[in-house]
């Protein structure tokens, strides 16, 4: 009998509705893997997965009769996907249920960092806004320049949400999309160079690992903002940190990290950054749908029905 493994630290809610779908076993991490039995490893047949932590072809072959890696979100650079293809083991994602909050989070972060508003509601929390006056004059975002890096699913949202903020929409893809009114860059350098706000919303992965380079912070320029939404390692981190730190960048909103949850201390003591821990999809109702829509995946494979989100 086929049997289902689960790893990765779930809510309360997912792992009761993966233990009623499917009595798994879960497991924290694939490292844990290799300490099951061999009989028991060789009935597991599909895998849920959530986390960060890399699973690898040794993983994969730990599990004789894997067929599917469902996994939980819609970034899987965690997986190694051609190490999955080459042993015939479909891997699944989430895409397009946490669209919305991740868009959402980075037009929050572009504003929290351009209005300075975790700093003013220090401010006035303080008492300081009653013994020392107004805060500061900050900066409007509305009618800027904005370029997206990175124009699929969450990119196209969070265009559209600035586009409604009266800005001027320009954005760099792997090839120019319909999009009338928005200017099209063939690379990031000239992208940067052309805007005032910059938000990366790339896939993870190598092939994007400091996307967003020194060359590019250079051509962003000490007026620009930098809002990352994406992967800690989609932009030049170090880098980042100089610029901010040597004012020749204004600032950044920024939701994920290199190393994370261990975020570099050097940005904590940065004023001119917003900092979130890695929450763009969290929300009640989506991590409900990504949770519904990995289970739904398992279904399907375990049925024999077409996969609903196949990433290979």
């Amino acid at each position: 009998m086929s049997a289902t493994l689960v790893i990765g630290r779930y809510s309360e809610a997912d792992r009761a509705a993966l233990a009623s779908a499917f009595d798994p076993l879960f497991l924290t991490s694939p490292a844990d893997i290799a300490g099951l039995d061999a009989g028991l490893r060789a009935g597991i047949t599909a895998l849920a997965f959530k986390g960060h932590a890399p699973l690898d072809g040794a993983a994969m072959d730990l599990l004789p009769n894997l067929g599917l890696i469902a996994n939980f979100g819609v970034g899987y650079d965690a997986i190694d996907v051609a190490a999955a293809s080459a042993r015939g083991i479909r891997v699944t994602n989430t895409p397009e249920v946490l669209n919305d909050d991740v868009a959402d989070l980075a037009v929050a972060l572009l504003l929290a960092q351009g209005r300075e508003l975790i700093a003013a509601s220090d401010w006035a929390r303080s008492g300081r806004w009653k013994s020392e006056g107004e805060y500061r004059l900050n900066r409007k975002v509305s009618g800027g320049r904005a370029g997206i890096v990175g124009l699929g699913r969450i990119g196209r949202e969070i265009a559209d949400r600035l586009a409604a903020f009266k800005m001027e929409i320009h954005y760099f893809a792997r090839s120019e999309k319909d999009t009338p009114g928005w200017t099209f860059h063939a690379d990031p350098v000239s992208l940067a160079r052309a805007v005032d706000f910059l938000i990366v919303a790339l896939v993870g992965g190598a092939e994007t690992e400091r996307f967003v380079s020194a060359e590019v912070i250079a051509a962003l320029g000490p007026r620009g903002v930098i809002v990352n939404i994406s992967r800690g390692t989609t932009v030049d981190e170090a880098a980042l940190l100089d610029a901010l730190e040597q004012g020749r960048l204004a600032g950044a909103g920024l939701d994920v990290f290199l190393n994370e949850p261990g975020i570099d201390p050097r940005f904590y003591a940065l004023s001119n950054v917003v900092i979130q821990p890695h929450q763009g999809s969290g929300t009640v109702e989506t991590r409900a749908a990504m949770g519904r829509l990995q289970r739904d995946n398992i279904d399907a494979f375990r049925a024999g029905r077409p996969l609903l989100t196949p990433v290979n």
